[in-house]
């Protein structure tokens, strides 16, 4: 059975109620990162993968949850603590300061061997991650996103037209600015696995904006498309999609918020993202992507238009 078969929403029409939500939880974001650009000194929470410190390893003998060890380093004050590997193993990541990765690791051991005894664990192992490590990878980061719109806007000026690739790129970057905005606002750290999540993110938007162009490229080659009011043909191929938008979502979604409650505490925050990208990216291409795309072509028209114009004058010449 095909669910919204019949569809037959205005969507476009609802585009300035779209713009203003949009704007809000975007100014939201900006400045939940402006707040903590001024009170901690950086725009996000970025965690020891790219500020620089030591992650130790940590297995116990006994079960022991991740409330107990941060009790034992501090309370509100502990670092952060994610459950790893078997169920009595944690990574503590924590900064180093003027010490080494040994210091840190002694001071640990000592903090739980107060609170659960000697021989009670083993520090398996001990890694230090370098500032210079850390800026690298933050600029790698950026570096893969800027990368990833290059390609699509010349995939797509080259697979449908220009405009189709800017109206996706304004998309994306809708997308990216919301997550990240989400992430200051909760103080959600930045490591590895979330930037991985944001990558993910980026590339589903992508899909199922394109899912949804290229509905509107078929209708436009239709015969009568290019002569049907533009707002009429992009609800018509958004409706078309619809099935497939919802489906997909539907069943990506199930599947993460299983993960969220039922999987391992160490992919929660790439979990939350990834939710949360799912979310936005199946809006912004419908109520992004799509109305970005008419605004385009009322301000620069349509290039099929102009190639058909510049041919004729040609062909007249010719003559």
């Amino acid at each position: 059975m095909r669910l919204f078969q019949n569809a037959n929403y205005l969507f476009i029409e609802k585009r300035r109620t779209a713009y203003l939500l949009s704007a809000i939880t975007l100014l939201i974001g900006i400045g939940a990162m402006i707040f903590n650009a001024v009170s901690s000194g950086s725009w996000l929470n970025y965690g020891v993968d790219f500020t620089g410190g030591s992650i130790i390893q940590v297995r116990f003998n006994e079960p022991t949850t991740a409330a107990q060890l941060r009790a034992a380093l501090g309370g509100s004050e502990a670092p952060p603590i994610t459950r790893f590997g078997e169920e009595n193993e944690f990574v503590i990541r924590t900064a180093l300061g003027d010490r080494d990765v040994d210091e840190v690791a002694e001071e640990v051991s000592r903090q739980l061997e107060d609170a659960f005894g000697a021989g009670a664990f083993e520090i398996r192992n001990r890694e230090t991650v370098g500032p210079k490590i850390g800026a690298e990878l933050q600029q790698k980061a950026a570096f893969a996103i800027l990368f990833s719109f290059l390609l699509t806007l010349i995939y797509l000026a080259i697979r449908f037209e220009l405009r189709f690739g800017i109206a996706a790129v304004i998309a994306t970057m809708h997308d990216i600015l919301i997550t990240l905005g989400f992430l200051s606002l909760f103080r959600i750290e930045i490591a590895l696995p979330t930037v991985a999540a944001i990558l993910t993110i980026v590339g589903y938007s992508l899909n199922d904006t394109i899912v949804v162009f290229d509905r509107i490229r078929e209708n436009l080659n239709a015969k009568g498309g290019r002569k049907e009011d533009p707002i009429t043909l992009v609800d018509r191929s958004i409706n078309e999609t619809l099935p497939r938008t919802i489906l997909t979502s539907g069943t990506t979604l199930a599947v993460l918020v299983a993960l969220l409650f039922f999987g391992p505490i160490v992919i929660r925050d790439f979990t939350v993202v990834l939710i949360l990208g799912i979310v936005i990216g199946t809006y912004s291409s419908i109520f992004v992507a799509s109305p970005a795309l008419i605004e385009i072509q009322k301000r620069f028209g349509d290039g099929h238009s102009r190639r058909e114009r510049r041919r004729k004058k040609r062909a007249a010449a010719a003559v």
